[in-house]
């Protein structure tokens, strides 16, 4: 997806995770994942570079779709789809 697709989506969940290294970004979205419906799209905001690789990485292993990720100044935004 575009960044503009991105920034289009209905997000039902935000994880604001910026103040935390890894791993803390991933467990926070484990946590989250819970709190939200099939098919709904959560993000994940972190500061973390690691946080990059290991959201897609995590989705593929459990099933989630992994939509994208683009930088904003200081962190990235990063989006899934629950399946």
């Amino acid at each position: 997806m575009t960044q503009a697709e991105l920034q289009s989506l209905q997000v039902a969940k935000t994880v604001d995770a910026r103040g935390t290294a890894c791993p803390g970004p991933l467990l926070e979205a484990k946590k989250a994942i819970g709190t939200i419906k099939v098919g709904d799209v959560m993000e994940v905001l972190s500061a973390d570079e690691g946080t990059k690789v290991d959201i897609p990485k995590w989705c593929t292993k459990q099933g989630h779709e992994y939509l994208g990720t683009f930088e904003e100044s200081g962190y990235f935004r990063i989006f899934l789809k629950k399946k």
